[in-house]
């Protein structure tokens, strides 16, 4: 009935979508597993893309072949650059989506593929064959075979939804858990846990007073993900801002002795960094207010997410307490928000390719490795599928530095360090974030997935060389073009800037704080008329690289002696009980984790400089 596939991923969320896409861009056959077609690549929670270093991780997928940025650039209905009062590191974009698009657009894109079957139906465990993966048992009993699995499972691993007292079992609301896998990978010795995670009520936009909200518009000149030639966003959905208040969290106190994170129901581990409402009010107790985003669901629905109302007190609760929310005085609720537990697997029993360790070819992404967030999630998937293919076609493993992608900041993180909650990416998270910018990706990332053999990279490498030649033709422009006093004073003395005395260079000019590169062509004709034929994004990344080549230099330094660790490889049989001279917890992490370079075995939670130095004598350096 089925050939025999080249990797099989279970799970068509985030995390699945891209790992089948990036199996399937390098020549394997694939096939997904999803218990309901109709709900692939489902945004499951916020219907958005991006963020605060969430935004860098899309647009590192999209400059590795991956498709979210170019899905998320077709379906979205508004888009922000956050953090531009900040430095260029933190620069990161978002984009609001349209929910059923989004997932309408992924399925085709995936349906498209000729190297993509699909499968619809649980998956129940895994067929293992002398300590390897070899395909998948399903829930009406059939085996397909395959030569490496992927596991992305999201929430769905006996997966309990919580409503007040109410319990239900489900990976998402009106879904059923999948069960199976987790009993029969506690069986072959891995280790997994609980988490949780919370979503916010749905309501009905029609019933709202917008005219008692903050208004939050989009970018009034929006950017996009994809460095591809997806379509620029011509009109857009505003977003509103709300905000409870000490009568709201009066209310909703009524309901704690009912709400299963108090009373010990949940026991899962739930987000730091995203906490439902219940828990904003427990720990923040001295703060009267808490922001709530009230976001559209897309073009043509009157649904509307209320992002930080996130809860699992009982529906009653809830729906009363909003009710006080200036502007929800008259909300209706489609339906309660609800908390949801659901298994997973410390990730530091996999190694960095994200296979794990205890079996051969199978490989994990997203949730199950204790994350939370779709871009997480997807970059996850786009590595684990990448090395399933490479894996099986007896390959190096591809696995990024820290100083290359926030994506080998996220895997490095989870590999050596592990986590016990839901783990986020942000941008204080990467030591090398002056050069790991959102603007420059495609330089960063693009070269590697075309040495990696991944489809359709040519024209993408054109336009990375165009980039770059454009780029370096602004900084011989402004290195060795004057500008006199005649054509800058009038600029620089609206910034409040001193005028010049006499003809400097263009680039000192540009060195000044709050000159922008483009508003001063604005003000310079021979300027503008020398950058009227460069885009915007490659103006932006030249005057960042000018402005900030100190930093970047100091940063390229650090990144070099770091990579001095890294070449210094370690053997997985390294016995380290012989070396008397490391720390009894040295020992344990470093024969758990079995890092593969001695910059890796630095960076384990509890491996100590004395530890790496004793190593380093070990290897004769």
């Amino acid at each position: 009935m089925f050939p025999k596939y080249d990797v099989i991923v279970v799970g068509a969320g985030h995390a699945g979508c891209e790992a089948a896409v990036a199996a399937a861009n390098l020549g394997s056959k694939v096939m997904l597993a999803t218990m309901n077609m109709q709900t692939i690549a489902q945004m499951s929670c916020n219907p958005a893309m991006g963020g605060v270093a969430k935004g860098q991780i899309v647009r590192e997928i999209d400059a590795l072949g991956g498709y979210s940025g170019i899905v998320t650039d077709h379906t979205m209905i508004q888009f922000r650059m956050l953090n531009k009062s900040k430095g260029p590191a933190m620069w990161s974009p978002r984009a609001q989506s349209d929910r059923m698009l989004f997932a309408a657009k992924w399925r085709k894109m995936l349906e498209e593929h000729p190297n993509i079957d699909f499968w619809q139906e649980m998956v129940k465990g895994i067929i293992v064959k002398d300590g390897r993966a070899c395909g998948v048992h399903t829930s009406i009993g059939l085996e397909i075979e395959s030569k490496s699995v992927i596991l992305t499972n999201g929430t769905f691993l006996n997966g309990l939804i919580h409503i007040g007292e109410k319990q239900l079992g489900g990976g998402r609301a009106g879904e059923r858990a999948a069960t199976g896998i987790t009993a029969q990978l506690n069986a072959l010795g891995f280790e997994s846990g609980r988490m949780k995670t919370g979503t916010p009520p749905r309501v009905d936009g029609r019933s709202l007073d917008w005219d008692a909200m903050e208004t939050q518009a989009g970018d009034t000149e929006p950017s996009k993900f994809s460095y591809t030639d997806t379509p620029k966003l011509t009109k857009q959905r505003p977003c509103h801002v709300a905000y409870t208040s000490p009568e709201v969290h009066e209310l909703l106190k009524e309901g704690f002795d009912r709400s299963p994170m108090f009373n010990g129901r949940i026991r899962g581990q739930g987000p730091r960094y995203c906490p439902s409402i219940e828990d904003k009010i427990n720990r923040f107790s001295d703060r009267d207010r808490h922001q709530l985003f009230v976001e559209p669901e897309g073009w043509d629905t009157c649904e509307i997410y209320v992002n930080g109302f996130s809860s699992s007190l009982p529906e009653d609760v809830q729906f009363k307490a909003m009710r006080k929310i200036r502007g929800f005085e008259n909300a209706k609720m489609f339906r309660p928000g609800y908390a949801i537990e659901y298994d997973y697997f410390p990730p530091t029993q996999l190694r960095m390719s994200l296979e794990t360790r205890l079996v051969e070819n199978l490989f994990f992404a997203g949730q199950i490795n204790g994350t939370t967030g779709y871009e997480e999630a997807a970059s996850q998937g786009l590595m684990a599928g990448i090395n399933a293919h490479r894996k099986i076609n007896e390959e190096e493993a591809f696995i990024l530095k820290r100083s290359e992608a926030y994506i080998g900041v996220l895997i490095d993180d989870l590999v050596n360090k592990g986590t016990k909650e839901p783990y986020r990416m942000f941008t204080s998270r990467a030591e090398y974030r002056i050069l790991l910018r959102q603007d420059n990706a495609d330089i960063r990332l693009s070269p590697l997935a075309e040495k990696l053999g991944i489809r359709n990279m040519e024209e993408r490498m054109e336009r990375v060389q165009e980039k770059l030649d454009n780029a370096a033709k602004i900084d011989k422009f402004v290195r060795n073009t004057s500008i006199s006093p005649d054509d800058v004073n009038g600029y620089l003395e609206g910034l409040g800037s001193a005028p010049l005395k006499q003809k400097v260079k263009l680039h000192s000019v540009l060195l000044r704080p709050g000159v922008n590169i483009e508003n001063l062509a604005k003000a310079v004709p021979f300027v503008q008329d020398f950058l009227s034929t460069i885009d915007s994004e490659t103006i932006q990344l030249s005057e960042v690289n000018i402005k900030y080549a100190g930093y970047i230099q100091k940063e390229e330094e650090m990144v070099e002696k770091m990579n001095r660790l890294e070449s210094v490889r370690l053997s997985e049989a390294f016995d380290y009980d012989a070396l008397i001279s490391l720390s009894a917890e040295a020992r344990e992490k470093l024969n758990q984790i079995k890092p593969g370079t001695i910059g890796q075995a630095s960076r384990i939670s509890g491996v100590s400089p004395a530890d790496i130095s004793v190593l380093l004598v070990h290897m004769g350096r």
